[in-house]
């Protein structure tokens, strides 16, 4: 695919607004004196992690998961493989998966059952985008940016084929 200019979808400043939406919801949902572990997922949603730290109104700590189940296509290959697995434990905190996108639910899905093994005290889920049509299985996601339709999105570190993650903005590519 050439490279080209997606249409924007959700601006930069829509963006901003809903991130700062849902970190005050995330923390609302957890006592004061209670630490947030947040679990980014490699690589799409460490701009979203960034924003989402920043806009929390109190201490988190952060660490990262990286696993694929798309490699270099535009669709879900289904099968999700480990890239790279968590430096620290969850046993007894309050963790919460911070994803890019959910699609099918099948990545997610399989994070929340190895995570939920790892004992964490409470396990839930915020999704920067989310695409109902497309799942293939129910997950459970507590925190959503936005709904979109089914259409392959780039930018605020989304991809093609490692391309556009540098975006501000979500936008649509159509080639």
């Amino acid at each position: 695919m050439p490279d080209i200019t997606p249409t924007v979808m959700l601006s930069a400043e829509e963006i901003r607004d809903r991130i700062a939406g849902l970190a005050a919801e995330i923390s609302r949902d957890y006592p004061d004196d209670e630490e947030i572990h947040l679990v980014a997922i490699l690589k799409g949603a460490f701009l979203f992690l960034g924003d989402l730290i920043r806009a929390m109104p109190r201490t988190v700590t952060v660490d990262f998961m990286a696993v694929s189940s798309y490699g270099k296509g535009t669709s879900s290959s289904g099968e999700v493989r480990m890239i790279k697995d968590l430096d620290t434990g969850l046993e007894a905190r309050n963790v919460v998966i911070v994803e890019d996108i959910v699609d099918t639910g099948l990545t997610l899905s399989y994070l929340q059952e190895i995570l939920h093994a790892r004992n964490p005290k409470t396990l839930r889920t915020a999704c920067l985008l989310s695409k109902p049509s497309r799942r293939k299985i129910d997950v459970k996601v507590e925190y959503i940016g936005f709904s979109i339709e089914d259409r392959f999105v780039v930018g605020y570190g989304l991809d093609y084929a490692e391309k556009y993650r540098n975006l501000p903005y979500i936008g649509v590519l159509n080639a």
